[in-house]
């Protein structure tokens, strides 16, 4: 009888647990962060993510993403607080570095929600080219040349 009564209540404290699980937030959703997160790309569309440092350490960071085929481009850009503020709901950058990335992008970022903007990629950018595939075709040829020259000099 004390068992069965033991197994009800962890089962009631099981139900209790399940429903006070809270669900997590995307980054910068909540405006509580140390960095604006201005996004190029949608994250789907990519296999593998990395941060990098630019600049200075802690204040501009790129995050690169590895596509299914091999190549990495920036997902979306970290911009510290400190390089940046929110005036009339649109990213103003206080540094170069921060003016540097703003400009280099296709467009104005555009406020989403808490510290979370959207921009376009860079039209002049071409990522239809996948540089693993050129720079093996450019070593192909390069051996194909230094073969080529090798057989000539030893006819002569």
């Amino acid at each position: 009888m004390a068992i069965g009564r033991q197994r009800q209540s962890e089962k009631q404290n099981n139900r209790k647990a399940q429903t006070k699980k809270q669900t997590r937030r995307a980054p910068g959703s909540t405006g509580r962060g140390d960095y604006y997160h201005v996004e190029v790309r949608p994250g789907e569309e990519f296999v593998t993510f990395q941060t990098q440092d630019v600049g200075r350490r802690g204040h501009i960071q790129r995050v690169a993403g590895r596509r299914s085929s091999g190549y990495w481009t920036t997902v979306k850009w970290l911009i510290g607080k400190e390089d940046a503020h929110i005036q009339n709901e649109q990213l103003i950058p206080d540094t170069k570095a921060a003016k540097d990335v703003i400009k280099q992008l296709g467009s104005q970022p555009v406020r989403l929600i808490g510290d979370r903007f959207r921009a376009k990629p860079n039209p002049n950018r071409s990522e239809t080219v996948n540089p693993i595939s050129s720079q093996r075709r450019t070593r192909s040829e390069n051996i194909k040349k230094a073969q080529t020259t090798r057989r000539k000099s030893k006819k002569t």
